[in-house]
């Protein structure tokens, strides 16, 4: 009966007590040694080993009350997100309409709000949008190296941009934001925060690129491809990808069928994984190096760029 009336094995205190269940009989269940515990104020979880992470989410948006939601890190884990890209921990973030007045406890984070997301169902919990849930982790972060992993792993799966995320934080509460929006600013203009690093790196070549995310055609105008970098008097090209990279095997699919392009073009291309440009940047500087001074020794391919931002 109570399982029946419970979910997830999770119940208020109040619908126990509507049960003919007295105050003191749920007290004495919650002692330790008993059959229940009390996960959170007014919450019960009928029974008494670990509550599982689908159990202390169901706590809090009991604890919550009508119209609370999931948010920060543990939404963008229920989002798809990467657990290696997110900071670890156990604790809930959630909002909370503002004329509502519950507080903070426990492994909960009760936020007021007078900007209310709709909420997205994924299963039973109602969870804030991805881009939502992002900015409202990354505030909670004081370090600029989580803060860039969780952005780059939500605009990497493909359902966030920089300047979404961005514009969420811009008309947010500005706690907590100093660090995620100088990063995004950076990032806006930018097909990928790989890219970012590797702009960087390149500084450190003898010969910089001349362009970036330019298209390169061939000499009949079919297009090859838009590498991150472009060195025209030589035909190189850079190109910051992988299938890690990309999240979806689709787009694996496309890089090798670009590639294939290039080589047909007889255009030399530089591939370097994204996390080599942080854990290995000498010896990506090493390869494009060599890789220059290969293409500086043949005959420039017969290829030409559109669309060029110059360096």
């Amino acid at each position: 009966m109570l399982l029946a009336r419970s979910r997830n094995g999770v119940i208020r205190v109040a619908d126990l007590e509507s049960e003919d269940i007295s105050s003191s009989t749920i007290y004495a269940r919650c002692l330790p040694g008993g059959p229940w515990q009390r996960p959170l104020p007014g919450i019960v979880l009928l029974h008494n080993t670990q509550p599982r992470p689908e159990e202390l989410i169901t706590a809090a948006l009991l604890y919550g009350g009508a119209k609370s939601m999931l948010t920060g890190v543990a939404a963008c884990r229920l989002h798809g997100l990467r657990p290696g890209a997110l900071p670890a921990g156990d604790d809930l973030h959630m909002l909370i309409p503002h004329q509502r007045k519950v507080r903070s406890t426990g492994f909960v984070t009760m936020e007021r709000t007078l900007r209310f997301p709709e909420p997205k169902m994924i299963g039973e919990v109602p969870t804030a949008p991805l881009v939502r849930a992002t900015t409202d982790a990354v505030r909670r972060l004081r370090e600029s190296g989580p803060v860039e992993e969780v952005l780059i792993e939500a605009v990497q799966s493909g359902r966030c941009s920089p300047s979404e995320l961005l514009r969420e934080l811009n008309h947010g509460t500005q706690r907590g934001t100093a660090i995620p929006r100088r990063l995004l600013s950076s990032w806006i203009d930018i097909r990928s925060m790989a890219e970012s690093r590797a702009r960087a790196l390149s500084l450190r070549l003898p010969s910089p690129p001349s362009h970036w995310n330019c298209k390169v055609f061939d000499q009949r105008g079919k297009y090859l491809g838009r590498p991150d970098a472009w060195w025209d008097d030589i035909g190189l090209a850079w190109e910051i990808d992988s299938f890690d990279f990309h999240f979806r095997r689709s787009d694996y699919s496309r890089t090798l069928s670009r590639n294939t392009r290039y080589t047909a073009a007889g255009i030399l291309v530089v591939q370097t994984l994204p996390s080599r440009l942080r854990d290995d940047p000498v010896g990506v500087v090493g390869e494009l190096v060599a890789a220059h001074e290969v293409a500086s020794a043949r005959t420039r391919p017969a290829v030409h760029v559109a669309g060029a931002d110059a360096a």
